[in-house]
C-alpha cells in the first residue's frame, strides 16, 4: 500500500510521469515522417513497412489489459520502472537495426514496453492525489501530454530528420526514461493491491487472442475496405468469438484479469462508451483530413502534419481547461456541454469545399477537438476514480483499450463511408481512379492536359465531399454522446459501487 504524499511531491512526481505519457504519444506518430528513409535504408518491403509501424500499436493494444492488472498485483511503481527500462533498451536496438526482421521485432517489443507505461502512470495519479479536485487537474495535465505528444510527434520527427538519420526519432526516448529512472524511486510512491491472487496466464492468452486480431481486421479494412477482405472480417470475426470466451471466463474467476463487474457501475460504463465512440469520430475525421491535406491540397507529410497539429492541441487545450469548467458546473454536464461544441466542429468540415477549404478544415478539426477536452480529461477522472484503488489500474487499463479500439474502429468505418462516397461518385472514371486519389493521380499521368485535369479535379471533389459526409456522421456521434452523458449524469463512485466492485472473499476479510 502507499501512503499520503505531501502535495508537493505529488506535484514532482507528476512531472516525471507525465514524461512517459508524452514519449509514447510521440512514438506512435512520428515514425510515419521517418519510413520512407527507414524503407531506403533498410530496403523494408511494403508488407515490412506495414509492421514496422503497426507491430508497435497492435502489442500496446493486447498488452495493456494485462500490464495494468499485472501492476496492481506487482506494484505499478515496479512496472512502471522495469517498462522504462525496456523501453529505452529497445529504443537503442531500433536506431541501430540493420534490417527490416529486426526493427520489426524491437517494435513489437517496444509495445509491450508501451503498454506497462500508459496504465502504471495514471494508475500512480490516483494514488498521489487523493484530493478529487487535485486529481483531476493532476489527470487533465496528463491528458494534455498525451494528446500534446501525439500532434507534436510528427513535427519533432521532421526537424530531426533535417539533420540526423533516421535512428534519432527513436532515440529520443533514451534520455527521457533515463530521467525516469532517476526520478522516479525518489518521487513515485509503490502501490499494490493488498489482496494479490495467482496471474490467470489462460485470460491473459485469452485476452490476447480478441484484442490482437480485431485489432489487426479493423487496421486492415482501414488501409483497404475492398482488397483481401474476407481475412480482416475473418479476424474480426475470429477475435469476437474468443473475446466471448474470455468474458465468461472472467466472470467466473474470484480473481480475474479484467474485472467486469465494474462495467455495473453507471459512470464507469457511461464513460467508457463515450472514450470508444468519440474516439471512432476523431479518427475518421483526422484519416480523411489528412488525406485531404495531401492527396487533394497537395502538402507534403511535414507540411500536413504541421497543419493537422491543431487537432491534438485542440484537444490538450480542452483537457487543460475541463477543471475549470467542473468548477462552475457537474462534470456530466461539462462533458455534454464540451460534446456539443465538438458538434460544431463536424458541422464545420461539411462546409469544406475543393482547393478552399483549408480554413475551415483547420477551424473544424480544432473546434472538434477542444470540444472533447472534457470528456478525455474529466472522463477518465471519472472512470478511475469510480473504482477502489485497488482497482484503478485495471480501470486505467479499460480506459486504454477503448481509445485504442475507438481509434481503430474509426478509421476503418469512417474510412469506408468515406471510400464508397469516393467510389460512387468515380463510377465513370477509369478502374484505377475509382479506389483512391493515389489512383487518380496516377492515371492522370497517361492522359492529355486538360483530361488529366478534369480527372483529378472530379477526384478532389469526390474526396471532398466524403470528408463532408464523415463530418457529418461525426456530428450525429458526438450528439448521441452529449444525450447519453446527460442521461446517466455520470458522477464519482458511491460508498455501496465501491463496496460492491470489491472481491466477495475481501468483503468477507474486512
Amino acid at each position: 500500500m502507499t501512503q499520503e504524499i505531501a502535495p508537493r511531491r505529488a506535484w514532482l512526481g507528476l512531472a516525471v510521469l507525465v514524461l512517459p505519457t508524452l514519449l509514447v504519444a510521440m512514438d506512435i506518430t512520428s515514425l510515419f515522417l521517418a519510413l520512407p528513409q527507414i524503407s531506403e535504408d533498410l530496403g523494408a518491403s511494403g508488407t515490412e513497412q506495414l509492421w514496422i509501424t503497426d507491430g508497435y500499436g497492435f502489442l500496446m493494444a493486447g498488452f495493456v489489459i494485462t500490464m495494468g492488472t499485472l501492476g496492481d498485483r506487482i506494484g505499478r511503481r515496479r512496472l512502471l520502472l522495469v517498462g522504462g527500462t525496456a523501453f529505452a533498451v529497445l529504443s537503442v536496438v531500433s536506431a541501430y537495426a540493420v534490417n527490416p526482421q529486426m526493427l520489426i521485432a524491437a517494435r513489437a517489443l517496444l509495445g509491450v514496453a508501451g503498454a506497462t507505461l500508459m496504465p502504471s502512470t495514471l494508475a500512480l495519479i490516483t494514488n498521489m492525489f487523493r484530493d478529487e479536485r487535485r486529481r483531476g487537474r493532476a489527470i487533465a495535465i496528463w491528458a494534455t501530454c498525451q494528446f500534446a505528444g501525439g500532434a507534436l510527434g510528427p513535427v519533432l520527427a521532421g526537424l530531426l530528420l533535417r539533420w540526423f538519420w533516421w535512428g534519432s526519432v527513436f532515440l529520443v526516448a533514451v534520455p527521457v526514461m533515463v530521467g525516469l529512472l532517476v526520478l522516479g524511486p525518489v518521487l513515485l510512491p509503490e502501490f499494490r493491491a493488498p489482496a494479490r491472487g495467482r496471474l490467470d496466464l489462460l485470460s491473459v492468452g485469452l485476452s490476447l487472442a480478441a484484442v490482437l486480431p480485431v485489432v489487426y481486421g479493423l487496421k486492415r479494412l482501414a488501409v483497404d475496405a475492398s482488397a483481401g477482405t474476407p481475412v480482416p472480417v475473418a479476424a474480426i470475426v475470429g477475435g469476437v468469438v474468443v473475446g466471448v470466451v474470455f468474458v465468461r471466463r472472467q466472470l467466473t474467476l474470484g480473481e480475474p484479469l479484467l474485472d467486469l463487474r465494474l462495467l455495473r457501475n453507471r459512470s464507469f460504463a457511461a464513460v467508457l462508451v463515450g472514450l470508444v465512440f468519440a474516439g471512432v469520430a476523431m479518427a475518421g475525421t483526422g484519416l480523411m483530413a489528412t488525406q485531404y491535406l495531401q492527396g487533394v491540397l497537395g502538402h507534403s507529410p511535414l507540411a500536413s502534419a504541421v497543419l493537422f497539429a491543431p487537432m491534438g492541441l485542440g484537444v490538450a487545450a480542452g483537457t487543460m481547461t475541463a477543471p475549470l469548467l467542473a468548477r462552475r458546473m457537474r462534470p456530466a454536464s461539462a462533458i455534454a456541454a464540451g460534446l456539443c461544441l465538438s458538434v460544431a466542429g463536424c458541422v464545420l468540415l461539411t462546409r469544406v469545399d475543393g482547393a478552399d477549404g483549408l480554413p475551415w478544415l483547420i477551424a473544424g478539426v480544432t473546434v472538434l477537438a477542444l470540444g472533447t477536452g472534457p470528456l478525455f480529461a474529466l472522463g477518465t477522472g471519472l472512470v478511475v476514480g469510480s473504482v477502489p484503488p485497488r482497482r484503478a489500474g485495471a480501470a486505467a487499463a479499460m480506459s486504454e483499450t477503448s481509445n485504442y479500439f475507438g481509434s481503430s474502429l474509426g478509421m476503418a468505418a469512417l474510412g469506408v463511408v468515406g471510400a464508397a462516397v469516393y467510389r460512387s461518385r468515380m463510377a465513370d472514371a477509369p478502374a484505377a481512379a475509382r479506389q483512391t486519389l493515389a489512383g487518380a493521380d496516377a492515371a492522370a499521368r497517361d492522359l492529355p492536359g486538360d483530361q488529366a485535369e478534369a480527372l483529378l479535379r472530379t477526384a478532389h471533389d469526390a474526396f471532398t465531399v466524403g470528408l463532408n459526409i464523415t463530418g457529418a456522421v461525426s456530428a450525429v456521434i458526438f450528439a448521441a454522446l452529449a444525450l447519453l452523458i446527460r442521461a446517466t449524469r455520470p458522477t464519482g463512485p458511491s460508498h455501496e459501487e465501491a463496496v460492491d466492485a470489491q472481491p466477495v472473499a475481501e468483503r468477507a476479510a474486512a
